[in-house]
């Protein structure tokens, strides 16, 4: 049975609640007891002899998604989360996303498989062979952003960001943000559409649509990006160090609003939004051996 995951929310009044995002994950994940070694290998239905780590199958709700659900879990069986070793994700980007949001805190790999549209976090799709992809499988770390939005109310609001964390005018007026760089004021006012940090895996995405730089996966840096800068005009942004604290001041909130958005989970009437890589937390992405996220970070400069 495939899992289905929320679209978070997060922290309310200074303090750390569990919203729909975190509250759902830990409920559908981190609730679970953490399987045994012996549970996450299962005998290789071609070879007995031979043990392969127990699938974990969960797909969005399109409907090639769904079909490939159930037509992978008849093939390999469709283990329980809690004793699986890994977990194969059937859908889009938007897809993988929730999955990797969901499994927060479970140290446990995830493998996509495209049944979306764009597929750069994904895999190819097949039926074939799968345990052998996965036991080739090249194995990529990524750390999030923790987003802290305070809002126009005094509320304060906490996300995790894979991808990106962007604040964007709410109004038809250009939004003017201050920036501050670990404490220390960089630029006194920056008017545009908005701007973006993006960590290396997400620097493909709204980032270099953005007119951003493509980041190597290992380079330990952050893209601060403007979006659509009026002044100054030439300013395209920033490469921070990894370690950096990244403060957006809004400034002139009540005529010019600004939301904040990571991905995709979006917080309104924002006045001040801290960024910051967050090292405790980790995700473990598996890709198909020479098509790792260098090599997809590196083939998206040439095309």
């Amino acid at each position: 049975m495939a899992l289905s995951y929320p679209m978070p929310v997060t922290l309310e009044s200074g303090k750390t609640t569990p919203g729909p995002p975190m509250a759902a994950a830990a409920a559908l994940v981190g609730g679970l007891p953490s399987p045994s070694p012996r549970s996450m290998l299962r005998p290789d239905q071609r070879d007995p002899d031979k043990m392969t780590p127990a699938i974990h199958f969960t797909a969005s709700h399109a409907d090639l998604a769904q079909e490939a659900l159930k037509r992978l879990s008849h093939r390999y069986g469709n283990a329980p989360l809690a004793e699986a070793g890994v977990v194969v994700a059937l859908g889009g980007d938007g897809f993988m996303l929730q999955t990797l949001h969901a499994m927060q805190g479970r140290d446990m790999p995830v493998y996509g498989m495209n049944r979306g549209t764009v597929g750069f976090l994904m895999n190819s799709y097949s039926e074939e062979i799968l345990h052998d992809r996965l036991n080739a499988a090249e194995e990529t770390v990524i750390n999030p952003l923790r987003m802290i939005a305070t809002c126009a109310d005094g509320s304060l609001h906490e996300a995790l960001a894979i991808n990106e964390v962007s604040l964007l005018r709410e109004g038809p007026q250009a939004a003017k943000l201050r920036i501050h760089i670990d404490g220390r004021t960089r630029m006194e006012e920056l008017v545009c559409d908005g701007a973006l940090v993006a960590t290396p895996a997400g620097s493909t995405a709204y980032n270099y649509s953005a007119h951003g730089p493509i980041l190597p996966i290992g380079s330990e840096v952050l893209a601060l990006t403007a979006i659509a800068p009026f002044r100054p005009r030439r300013w395209r942004g920033a490469l921070l160090p990894k370690a950096a604290e990244v403060e957006f001041e809004v400034l002139n909130p009540e005529r010019r609003p600004v939301m904040a958005d990571a991905d995709s989970r979006s917080v309104r009437h924002v006045t001040r939004v801290r960024i910051k890589s967050a090292a405790d937390i980790r995700h473990r992405l598996l890709f198909d051996r020479g098509h790792g996220l260098d090599e997809r970070l590196l083939r998206e400069q040439f095309v």
